[in-house]
């Protein structure tokens, strides 16, 4: 079985679907609600752990009531859970997700801004069957200390770029595989290309950075390409990056080379974006042709 190490984020997510944002002042009422596990790693261990992987996700959780709900989800999806603050008493990240009729999203968060992480220990043990480890750049001391750890085991380690964040630099030093957002841009960079040049001359090995709908970029060694993104009926993008990164921390597993393990996660994505929440395509038992 594929095993996989997703370091970094844990939120609270409360999803809700509107007709249309509410203007200032105003009050909605909303269609539907969800209340979920989210970030960006959490939500790719799930992903990895659905699809048929041996998912662990390492992040900060603590005692607080709220995080039972995360807890039980993890459990409920067979995905083991290393706390970077098993002491703590203060809530979790809360993150408020509103999505619209046409699909698009507005999301207020926290993230992991407020949270405190001790020095982060990681046992060696913990490695041992990893194929592969991916740190969203969340608590970041703990990103960086996972990812190195793998480096010196050459497990593969793939960084999920959404924002460039303080810290970013060293992590990326420990990085084989980036997948990025369009809107990620390093210190100076300004467009597509520079950052491009940045990563590589960072020592990452494979790079792509995705467009939403359109198609992926892709550059690994001396190719250079894009990936076709399936073509859906958009009901929710919520989660559909986090949900990408966890598919191909999967099939890249599988032994699918990189440009095949987007083109498959790309088909996973897509599929959840079919449904509400980032649950929606797994409670329904929806599969993506692959």
């Amino acid at each position: 079985m594929a095993s996989g190490i997703f370091v970094g984020l844990s939120t609270i997510d409360l999803i809700y679907t509107v007709d249309e944002f509410p203007a200032a002042n105003a009050k909605a009422v909303a269609r539907t609600q969800a209340v979920l596990a989210g970030g960006p790693a959490t939500n790719a261990a799930i992903t990895f752990s659905h699809l048929g992987g041996d998912a662990t996700l390492v992040s900060p959780a603590g005692r607080h009531p709220l995080v039972a709900l995360l807890k039980d989800e993890l459990q409920g999806y067979r995905v083991e859970h290393i706390d970077l603050t098993p002491e703590s008493d203060e809530p979790p990240a809360v993150s408020s997700v509103w999505v619209n009729g046409r699909g698009e999203r507005s999301v207020v968060s926290l993230n992991a801004t407020q949270i405190e992480i001790p020095t982060p220990q990681v046992d060696p043990s913990n490695l041992e069957k990893a194929r592969i480890l991916m740190v969203d750049g969340h608590s970041m001391s703990a990103c960086q200390a996972w990812a190195e750890a793998a480096r010196t085991r050459r497990v593969p380690v793939v960084f999920d770029g959404g924002s460039w964040k303080p810290g970013t630099e060293r992590l990326l030093r420990s990085v084989d595989i980036a997948i990025c957002s369009a809107d990620f841009r390093p210190p100076d960079c300004r467009d597509e290309a520079t950052t491009i040049a940045y990563l590589r001359s960072a020592g990452v090995q494979h790079l792509a950075i995705t467009h939403g709908a359109n198609p992926i970029r892709v550059v690994a060694g001396s190719f250079t390409g894009t990936v076709e993104v399936p073509l859906i009926e958009v009901v929710d993008t919520t989660g559909a990056g986090d949900i990408f990164h966890g598919a191909f921390c999967y099939f890249a597993c599988g032994g699918c080379e990189f440009v095949d393990a987007l083109r498959e996660a790309s088909k996973v994505a897509a599929e959840s974006c079919r449904f509400h929440g980032t649950r929606g395509w797994i409670q329904t038992g929806s599969k993506p042709q692959t």
